[in-house]
């Protein structure tokens, strides 16, 4: 007996193929499997036959092990039980993947074959129908039974039959039963789930052993899930910063506003430090420019020296950084650099006039600096200029430096290179000597020691300026490489003041590197120590003193003695500012009394209100209004091209109804709309333009802001533009509109002939005018005014008599003249002696004519006043010809249709969009002073603004010298 756990098949049309088989023998433990290839045309049964053979061996071998013995034609009738339920089994598992796998088959095979049957209608007529097939029916299985009756089974055989299959039932019941003991007895019971049956199957079919097969799935699928759980606390991470990010953005958000909102007081409680303080009131006089006699003699520390003389690393060497840009030899400082130095917790830098702080002890910060001041420098450098006077401000704080303002100048040069400007070097003279002139300032004289002392050129400036050495502080910079190259006793002239003729306050050596780009500041101050620690040159005699020595005992001396300066001379400069302020207010209020000081920002922000005040006025007018100008510059800008190309040819042709529907079609689709649109932006500028006049007639009237006021409406103007849609939207309207060619009322009529009328009249005063001018005046103009014809005037006149005579012969002339007409013209005229060629007799004919046409064409439009209802019943067949009139009723209507969609298009959005025009070029204006200043001129706003910059910098050296007052 067998039991069977694992069948694996593959099915396939009409083919079962086994590819694994295992049993358990009924009598041993032995797993058995066999491994088959898929058997086709009868082949592999041997594999059959062997398990066979096989299991009857096991089968006999364990029943004599137990002790039973089995009669030899019982294990024959058993072997044969054990075959049927073997193939019983097997057709199972056949049946159940069969039913499945070929029941779609059997289906599309079905479908197949029924498509392949033959046409069998013809059967319904040899078949028997309804009740006769019934009939039939009941006869056949009357048959059936009398068969079945006929034919008897033996009753032996019948009872053989049934006692045999008790037997073998019984048997077959022992021998499963004594199976299941024996496997339960040695424990080899096996329960497998389905996905453990499922994997088996896999396994067996590639080929691969349960073992290692097991261990790997088990090892993939510990790994799949490791996986998805890292994948999930990623995920949960994730999501839990984006939660933070979220919060801390609100939180952000919420700081800002509160920053925003309490700016100004924010500002107010902060208290400013003294040397900030002080260096407020110097870029308030960078900024100060009169014309009064009100020099600037505030103390300050100015570097002046040779080029390539060390300075700018003094500078550094005292700020502690290396804040400025380094070149080979160029010329790196092209404009003054005032440095404001003070003392804080952080080491930054900061622009006068930007919020970001540079972090001087982030090497990434500290190049973006050096990249902003060179920015700033080749910037201020305009006009093909190599030098700017223009200053460029930044403050310095961190911990340990000493309080001062330093000012770094361009370095003095002695010969001049090709691509600088040919002034550059009576530039750099002149804005040294403006500095070093200030009697308050301190001068730091930087020299080369690695030159000659001979080739200096910034002594001989220093000592025209302060001749007595009053206030100059000489630094003798490379001291490292003088040592090498220099004569030691000469080096001690210097710095004892016995080898220049120029006279200081004091005498330094120091040393600002190594020649290094890359050197830090830290590393620069330790050579600079170590150096003077163990040169022979400082310790061999001992001449020089120690604190004459590094850059820190120099910023030491410059900061005191600058602080000196200052307590000493600052009174006197703020009673200086405070008499000058006075001034000036006594000048104001004998000059513009009724007036308070406005400056330039202010009279600015007046007139810019004044301004947007005006076009909210523009939407207020009225739609009669807008109606009425609209279409007056319709008719100016379409009136030219009515009577040249539209009507005047027309009148020309034998057609004139068609004539005029093929020039209107053609002038709405292309030019009408574009025209229109260009009437309506006029009309625009017109109102706009008219609202500005009649401003200026108000008696409260400041004429100040005319100048501005006019340069912003005409860049306003300039830049705006209509739509582009408005036009494809007009066309579309025009086109419907000049399709109606009917007169609906007698309003209509009498509005189109005095249309008409009026028209035609502002043409006739127009011809009569060129006329005037060809022909030259009449009689009694002569007479009265002492005038006299010209030849050619004469001449004109001559042709116009003949002219006169053809239009008088035919009244209906064409607007041309034939060859015959011209040659009678031309041999009359010889009559006369009056010679003329044909040309010259055309260009007197066209404006005779077109007078001579007008003239009819007023007389038909009188004629046609009270012709409507004749019209109306006529139609085109009617005796008086009014097809002017129905011609400027069709002009008449396109230019209402025209300028109504023209006035919904300026209320409702041009008015709108040259609103925020006019402020994007008052913006524009407010941050360019030079504009402001060009646009905003006269005595009364140059002398405000001078007090109002006098006035603040007095205020700044009140409130500074309170402050200084309170540290004493």
């Amino acid at each position: 007996m067998l039991r069977i756990y694992q069948n694996t098949y593959r099915r396939t049309a009409k083919k079962a193929v086994v590819y694994s088989t295992k049993v358990v023998c009924c009598n041993h433990s032995t797993l058995c499997k066999i491994t088959m290839q898929p058997r086709r045309n009868g082949a592999g049964d041997q594999w059959e036959q062997h398990h066979n053979r096989n299991h009857e061996h096991f089968l006999l071998a364990g029943n004599q092990a137990r002790g039973w013995t089995i009669p030899p034609h019982s294990r024959g009738y058993g072997m044969f039980v054990v075959r049927i339920l073997k193939g019983a089994l097997k057709l199972r598992y056949l049946v159940l993947g069969g039913a499945i796998g070929g029941g779609v088959s059997l289906s599309k095979k079905y479908e197949d074959w029924k498509e392949g049957l033959p046409d069998m209608k013809w059967l319904e007529d040899a078949l028997p129908q309804g009740e006769r097939w019934s009939q039939f029916s009941r006869n056949l299985i009357e048959v059936g039974s009398i068969v079945k009756n006929a034919i008897e089974i033996d009753p032996r055989l019948k009872q053989l039959g049934e006692d045999k299959m008790s037997e073998w039932r019984s048997w077959f019941d022992n021998r499963l039963d004594d199976a299941i003991e024996a496997a339960d007895y040695q424990g080899n019971q096996i329960v497998e789930t389905k996905e453990d049956i499922k994997s088996k199957a896999t396994v067996a079919a590639l080929g691969i052993p349960a073992d290692e097969s097991r261990k790997k799935y088990e090892k993939l699928q510990s790994q799949v899930e490791t996986l998805q759980t890292e994948i999930m606390n990623v995920q949960i991470k994730y999501q839990k910063e984006l939660e933070k990010m979220e919060k801390e953005n609100r939180e952000l958000r919420q700081q800002y506003l509160i920053l925003k909102t309490n700016k100004k007081t924010t500002a107010k409680r902060i208290k400013k430090s003294l040397i900030d303080m002080y260096s407020e009131v110097l870029d308030e006089l960078s900024g100060y420019d009169t014309g009064y006699t009100m020099a600037d003699h505030l103390p300050r520390v100015v570097v002046v020296g040779d080029q390539s003389s060390g300075k700018t690393s003094v500078l550094e060497s005292i700020a502690k950084a290396r804040i400025f840009p380094r070149g080979s030899g160029e010329m790196m400082t092209r404009a003054p650099v005032k440095v404001t130095l003070a003392e804080g917790p952080y080491h930054v830098a900061q622009f006068r006039d930007t919020d970001r702080e540079y972090d001087l002890t982030k090497e990434s910060d500290l190049a973006d600096l050096r990249r902003e001041v060179e920015f700033r420098m080749r910037a201020s450098v305009r006009g093909g200029k190599t030098v700017s006077n223009e200053v460029i401000a930044m403050t310095v704080k961190g911990p340990g430096l000493q309080r001062m303002v330093l000012v770094d100048l361009p370095g003095i040069i002695s010969t001049m290179t090709v691509d600088m400007a040919s002034d550059t070097k009576d530039s750099i003279h002149q804005m040294t000597k403006h500095y070093m002139s200030n009697p308050n300032a301190i001068i730091l004289c930087i020299q080369d020691g690695s030159v000659d002392a001979e080739r200096s050129n910034v002594t001989d400036l220093v000592m025209q300026c302060d001749p007595l050495g009053r206030r100059t502080i000489f630094v003798l910079t490379k001291v490292d490489l003088a040592e090498e190259l220099a004569d030691p006793d000469r080096i001690r002239k210097i710095l004892s003041g016995k080898l220049f003729p120029m006279k200081a306050l004091g005498y330094y050596a120091v040393v600002t590197g190594r020649g290094r780009k890359d050197d830090s500041i830290d590393a620069i101050r330790q050579y600079e120590e170590d150096f003077f620690k163990n040169s022979k040159l400082f310790h061999r005699r001992g001449v020089i003193m120690p604190h004459q020595v590094t850059s820190r005992n120099l910023s030491l001396a410059v900061s005191d003695r600058f602080w000196k300066m200052v307590r000493e001379t600052i009174e006197q400069q703020a009673d200086a500012f405070k008499a000058t302020r006075f001034n000036l207010e006594t000048e104001w209020k004998n000059n513009f009394p009724r007036l308070r000081e406005s400056g330039r920002d202010e009279l600015f922000d007046k007139a810019k209100g004044e301004i947007l005040d005006e076009v909210v006025t523009l939407s207020q007018i009225s739609a009669k209004k807008w109606d009425d100008t609209l279409t007056i510059k319709l008719w100016e800008k379409l009136s030219n091209y009515v009577f040249e190309n539209v009507y005047l040819p027309a009148a020309q042709s034998d057609s004139f109804n068609t004539m005029v529907d093929i020039k209107l079609r053609q002038w709405a689709e292309q030019a009408l709309p574009a025209k229109s649109v260009e009437a309506g932006w006029e009309a625009l500028q017109q109102e706009f333009i008219s609202l500005m006049e009649r401003a200026k007639k108000a008696h409260d009237h400041d004429g100040v802001f005319d100048q501005l006021k006019a340069a912003v409406v005409d860049e306003a103007i300039r830049r705006h533009s209509w739509e582009d849609k408005a036009i494809d939207m007009l066309r579309v309207i025009q086109l419907n509109t000049l399709e109606d060619r009917f007169v609906h009322d007698k309003t209509e009529w009498d509005q189109a002939v005095k249309f008409l009328e009026n028209s035609v009249n502002t043409k006739l005063v127009q011809t009569e005018e060129t006329l005037s001018q060809m022909f030259g005046p009449g009689p009694w103009t002569r007479f009265a005014q002492w005038k006299s014809l010209t030849q050619d005037q004469q001449k004109r006149r001559s042709v116009k008599g003949e002219l006169d005579k053809i239009l008088k012969n035919d009244l209906k002339h064409l607007p041309s003249l034939s060859y015959d007409e011209l040659t009678t013209v031309r041999k009359n005229l010889q009559r006369d002696n009056v010679e003329v060629d044909t040309d010259y007799i055309r260009q007197t004919w066209f404006p005779v004519y077109r007078k001579h046409f007008l003239q009819q064409a007023l007389q038909r439009a009188k004629d046609c006043r009270k012709a409507y209802y004749l019209y109306t019943q006529q139609g085109s067949e009617c005796e008086v010809s009014c097809s002017d009139v129905v011609l400027f009723w069709r002009i008449q209507q396109v230019i209402k249709v025209t300028g109504n969609a023209l006035r919904q298009q300026v209320i409702n959005r041009e008015a709108r969009r040259l609103d925020k025009e006019i402020k994007a070029v008052l913006d524009e204006f407010s941050d360019d002073e030079e504009r402001k200043a060009h646009l905003l001129t006269g005595k009364r706003v140059q002398l405000a603004e001078e007090l109002i910059k006098v006035r603040q910098i007095q205020e700044k050296l009140e409130e500074f010298i309170n402050s200084l007052n309170q540290e004493k």
